[in-house]
């Protein structure tokens, strides 16, 4: 029997889509078997309505340990078509998450590491259990960091902390990556799932199409100026008014009750 390198879950009660990393026996070093896996996943995630929410997450003892290195010899042209067939199709799905409104959240246990490390980054909240840990190590193999890593890590803890991470392969423990503002919480082995669970389901119900808004403001900040941003809020801002979850807030507001928001 064939085992999937991606395992994908979709709850029509919550909105919930948990994608796994599955395969647990390298530490889910992805493949390029993996990496096409994935793409078809999200590509099928970025057409599911009632879609509320994004979990990643990797099976057995990591996160995600990188990209197969064992992969990564052979002459020039078997290394130039695995690079490509590795980051063209994980580049593909990386762009297609980011452009989606359902919140991500990276559930973090073991290394997180190369382009499990950019994985991770990718999502806008990431949970860890205390024995997690953060490096780049492309440097390790003379490499250069991929899957967005040169843009998702400076901008969550700055150029300086991202060059010290690669040029002087520092490992972060969790609680090191609270510290730098990496990562969003760290949670003990024996609280570790009722922290994700609560976190999950607090943004499940959240304003689905605003968080996505907001995530779309945030990874285009950087690039404009401020009276461009200003009227980029604007926009987006008259937009959510339109909203069924905008009406139910301010609704919720008045009458002084929490809101319940059903994503539209």
């Amino acid at each position: 029997m064939t085992t999937s390198p991606i395992i994908s879950v979709f709850d029509d009660l919550t909105g919930v889509a948990t994608l796994t990393f599955n395969r647990p026996e390298v530490l889910n070093a992805i493949s390029v078997p993996m990496a096409d896996a994935f793409l078809e996943a999200v590509k099928t995630l970025s057409g599911q309505p009632g879609l509320r929410c994004i979990v990643l997450t990797g099976s057995g003892r990591a996160f995600m340990a990188g990209g197969d290195v064992a992969s990564m010899a052979g002459t020039p042209e078997q290394i130039r078509d695995f690079i490509n067939g590795l980051l063209l199709p994980l580049n593909e799905a990386i762009l297609l998450l980011r452009n989606m409104e359902a919140p991500i959240i990276a559930a973090v246990k073991g290394p997180a590491a190369g382009a499990g490390l950019s994985l991770a980054l990718m999502a806008d909240i990431i949970v860890a259990e205390e024995n997690a840990k953060f490096l780049i190590a492309y440097n390790g193999i003379g490499a250069v960091p991929d899957c967005g890593c040169t843009w998702f890590l400076p901008h969550k803890i700055g150029a300086t902390r991202a060059a010290e991470m690669m040029m002087l392969g520092r490992q972060l423990s969790a609680e090191e990556a609270k510290g730098w503002g990496l990562i969003t919480s760290v949670a003990s082995a024996d609280s570790y799932d009722a922290v994700l669970a609560t976190t999950v389901k607090q943004v499940a119900n959240g304003p689905t199409k605003a968080f996505g808004a907001f995530r779309q403001l945030l990874d285009q900040a950087s690039g404009r100026p401020l009276a461009a941003q200003l009227e980029a809020e604007r926009q987006a801002f008259l937009k959510a008014s339109h909203t069924k979850d905008f009406a139910e807030g301010v609704s919720a507001f008045l009458a002084k009750r929490p809101a319940a928001f059903s994503g539209h």
